[in-house]
């Protein structure tokens, strides 16, 4: 198999910092499709065991090849998110160009608080966004850690507190599967400053998440926890 770390250029953050540049209007609000653009290209830097962390973790899931075998577990996903927000994007550009247009529709309309909403959808992307800028920021941060450690601690300061037992459970689990930090450290660098990309990506993308929750929370919906 041919090494794909010889073929990157950058590492694995270089398109979503690229592409973070362009998530803010002149006026500076939130744009939908560009935010939601920066998500997808940061998920697949995560391999096939962090995303069967964050499936676990959010009761989500999404498939992807990073390491050769390819992944699927159906259920409500953290794809399935994007896909929600991008449908509702694309059914009128113009109307739903600002990402929280959608979720002031819905507000408007009493169906903000549904489980298949893109209020809904949006709130457990930001949180699922959340706990992965905490694991990088772990990674910097914390050189000692192993990967559970890097992941647990990310766990309890993000995403802990909106779960139920069967959840938190499923995240122990998880943790049994925990890969070499070395080798994962080697399969997101590509040819770049992977620290100073991680980094960058941190401080770039927590103020978007920041005021996603801001918003969301001055129409009373970040703080609905899992059903």
């Amino acid at each position: 198999m041919k090494d794909r770390r010889v073929e990157m250029a950058g590492t694995v953050f270089t398109p979503s910092l690229e592409e973070m540049k362009h998530v803010k209007s002149d006026n500076g609000v939130i744009l939908t499709k560009p935010f939601l653009d920066v998500c997808k290209l940061i998920l697949p830097v995560l391999g096939n065991w962090l995303v069967l962390l964050v499936y676990l973790c959010l009761t989500v899931i999404f498939t992807y090849d990073k390491f050769g075998a390819a992944m699927s577990i159906v259920k409500s996903d953290i794809g399935g998110n994007i896909t929600r927000l991008e449908t509702k994007y694309n059914s009128d550009p113009s109307k739903f160009e600002h990402l929280y247009s959608m979720v002031q529709v819905e507000v408007e309309a009493k169906t903000a608080k549904g489980s298949s909403s893109c209020t809904n959808g949006l709130l457990w992307l930001t949180r699922a966004m959340d706990y992965l800028v905490e694991l990088f920021r772990n990674l910097l941060e914390h050189q000692d850690w192993i990967m559970s450690q890097v992941c647990t601690d990310s766990y309890n300061k993000t995403l802990k507190k909106w779960h139920g037992w069967l959840a938190s459970s499923s995240f122990t689990v998880a943790m049994k599967l925990a890969p070499d930090r070395k080798k994962f450290m080697e399969v997101i660098s590509g040819s770049g400053d992977i620290n100073a990309d991680m980094e960058k990506f941190c401080t770039t993308f927590s103020p978007l998440l920041a005021e996603n929750h801001k918003f969301l929370a001055s129409v009373g919906l970040d703080d609905l926890k899992a059903s």
